[in-house]
């Protein structure tokens, strides 16, 4: 069965996603000025772009850092070019996020000396946390903003540019300014802070991992559950226990990793005695639809 046409209404945001959106957004913001900031490094993209023109032109501005400002600013436009392809789920979880983040990045002290000596421990800590961050806003139906909202907007009007490659295009650039306007260090430093964060994204946004489930249940009925109700794809094999010698029903499909608890506690229901494996890292070419704002 494919799935490459289907569109699946995504459902509203509830009290529950607010919350956590909020939650993942001060994690970001709070990691950045708390962990990254004293370090005199950037964070990637429009946050980045923000905290190199604070610091260039901006650097003496009392209590409030003008940095989360003019992220905030940067970001008006940019709902403008995409606010017609997103939809009002995305919408509103990003809104919530940008204002979240922009109140933690301009209310938040940022330390006067690093809370750690080791730099490198430092910079890990505040790719993980807020990639972590990052994570649960998407997980609940929100974008971080900057990037993601040009994201949304050029890869509707261009066959080649993808969210991942202009990420990696306007990173480059904001990096080769560090080192230009800064030095080398502070652009490697700040790198390397990119890669834990972009590590940590991939392991907690939940929307984006594939997972490969495979089924051995004497109900048949349990295909209908996963086609009708998770709109996913079944594969049927018939098998038979080696032990009982009984015929057995066999069944494959691959769902995302933050439907898996409640795609076997359906099957369980169903059939208490299901044997299920879980495949994680599964690699996943064809008709599979990913989610991301479900």
């Amino acid at each position: 069965m494919s799935e490459s046409r289907i569109m699946i209404k995504p459902k509203p945001l509830s009290a529950m996603n607010i919350a956590m959106i909020i939650f993942g957004s001060f994690l970001y913001a709070g990691a950045v000025n708390i962990f990254l900031q004293p370090l005199q490094l950037f964070a990637g993209g429009i946050p980045g772009l923000s905290q190199m023109l604070r610091t260039l032109f901006f650097a003496n501005t009392g209590n409030i850092d003008i940095a989360g400002i003019i992220n905030f600013l940067f970001n008006i436009p940019l709902f403008i070019l995409a606010y017609r392809q997103m939809n009002r789920k995305v919408l509103i979880g990003t809104l919530i996020s940008v204002l979240t983040q922009t109140v933690i990045f301009t209310l938040v002290k940022i330390p006067s000396a690093p809370l750690l000596q080791d730099t490198l421990a430092c910079i890990m800590i505040a790719g993980m946390i807020g990639g972590f961050g990052c994570g649960v806003i998407l997980s609940n139906g929100g974008t971080g903003g900057g990037l993601d909202l040009l994201g949304v907007f050029m890869t509707k009007n261009s066959n080649w540019l993808t969210v991942g490659r202009l990420s990696i295009i306007f990173n480059a650039v904001l990096y080769a300014l560090c080192a230009v306007f800064f030095d080398a260090a502070t652009a490697l430093y700040s790198i390397l802070f990119i890669a834990f964060f972009s590590f940590a994204i991939d392991r907690f946004h939940y929307q984006n991992i594939e997972i490969e489930l495979m089924i051995f249940t004497h109900h048949p009925e349990l295909a209908d559950v996963i086609l009708k109700k998770y709109v996913r794809g079944v594969t049927e094999w018939s098998g038979r226990g080696a032990y009982t010698n009984q015929e057995t029903h066999v069944f494959v499909t691959v769902v995302a990793k933050s439907e898996v608890e409640r795609v076997k506690k359906d099957i369980l229901a169903i059939d208490p005695k299901a044997f299920i494996i879980v495949h994680d890292h599964t690699s996943v070419t064809g008709g599979y639809q990913k989610r991301l704002d479900i």
